[in-house]
């Protein structure tokens, strides 16, 4: 597959942008409007192929344009806007100032936003017919437009750096905690097999010459292997136990690198193996959607035994105000089937942010225990 068939088989803007990038192409438009009723000239015409010929994709690839390509995009948008400028046309400089979000540094994304707009003024006091017509909705728009567009582009890398952080804090610890499994198995098993082999070893030579010692021998084969087994079962145990804990100090990490403020209230209560998997998981996901998606400033976490059941609640203060506007993805499901295995509940509700309440049984051991 060829460079072009490549690139017209991907999607022609990456997909955490959205949609909206296609729908701002829709104020090419406003140059088509005249030429509904006015036939375009020879010069009007070439220009209306080189705009759709050259600036479409320019405007794509800026999209994916490393900083040195992306200014190329902002001076080639630039030229072409100038030379609509005599027919009192600006949006392609509106587009050239929202083109110097993917330019790095910020400073420098501001500076060629600023030689970018002294270029649209001097084309329209130079060249424009009607300055007051050229200059109002690229002053008005374009100018916001290229400040908001500088911004998120900020704030989506520092988003892309805290994911990386992230993953590289949740791999590091799945590092640690397969060496620490690791390590404390061959401690308990170890000795263990070790002398359970040795007898085994013994119990066969004395098998034949004296039965009664090797029966005694396959007794304490039987034995040591029944401790071996009970060790690994508690081993397992604790690791489970630990579920809620070490789910528990990850959110209040990734809480804190994402600058996100946590009231908690956690109370200490014992739970079902079963049931505390499905709360350890529930938390991580919960507080992994506030840090990637929400947009909060303050999240509350609530873990409280009502009855018979285990309340999680997870509160925050981020950008979601209706349900319409919550995308459930994998996460969200695999929460409502797990809890639902589980014999528990998962209410969503959104409104000035968003809320996550998930109500478990306690089980049966949890019972017992209190």
């Amino acid at each position: 597959m060829n460079t072009l068939q490549r690139f017209l088989s991907m999607p022609w803007i990456p997909e955490e942008y959205g949609k909206m990038p296609y729908m701002w192409l829709c104020s090419l438009a406003f140059v088509l409007w005249k030429y509904l009723y006015v036939a375009p000239t020879v010069f009007e015409a070439v220009l209306l192929v080189l705009t759709g010929f050259v600036f479409l994709p320019v405007y794509f690839y800026s999209y994916r344009a490393t900083t040195r390509q992306a200014v190329a995009c902002v001076l080639a948008t630039c030229v072409l806007g100038a030379m609509w400028a005599q027919y009192g046309f600006s949006n392609l400089f509106i587009f050239a100032c929202a083109m110097c979000a993917r330019v790095q540094p910020m400073r420098r994304a501001y500076q060629l936003m600023a030689f970018a707009t002294a270029v649209a003024i001097a084309a329209g006091l130079a060249l424009s017919p009607s300055r007051t017509m050229y200059m109002m909705p690229f002053l008005i728009i374009g100018i916001p437009v290229g400040i908001a567009a500088i911004s998120e582009s900020g704030l989506r890398r520092s988003r892309r750096a805290l994911i990386r952080k992230q993953e590289e804090v949740e791999h590091m610890a799945r590092i640690a905690e397969r060496e620490r499994i690791s390590r404390d198995l061959h401690d308990l098993l170890g000795h263990s097999l070790s002398l359970i082999a040795l007898k085994a070893e013994l119990a066969g030579k004395l098998a034949e010459r004296d039965p009664a010692a090797a029966r005694s021998e396959i007794s304490d084969i039987e034995t040591a292997a029944r401790k071996a087994l009970s060790e690994v079962r508690a081993a397992v145990t604790g690791y489970r136990q630990s579920g809620l804990a070490s789910a528990l100090a990850s959110a209040r990490a990734s809480l804190a690198a994402a600058s996100v403020q946590l009231d908690e209230q956690v109370q200490q209560f014992p739970l079902a193996p079963a049931s505390e998997h499905v709360l350890a998981l529930a938390l991580s996901e919960a507080v992994t959607n506030v840090v990637r998606h929400a947009g909060a400033t303050h999240c509350r976490l609530d873990l409280a035994r009502e009855g018979g059941v285990a309340v999680l609640r997870v509160a925050d203060d981020g950008r979601l105000r209706a349900d319409s506007d919550l995308k459930r993805g994998n996460g969200l499901t695999g929460m409502h089937e797990r809890a639902a295995a589980a014999g528990g509940t998962l209410s969503i509700l959104a409104g000035s942010g968003l809320t996550l309440e998930l109500r478990l049984p306690l089980g049966e051991a949890a019972c017992i225990a209190s």
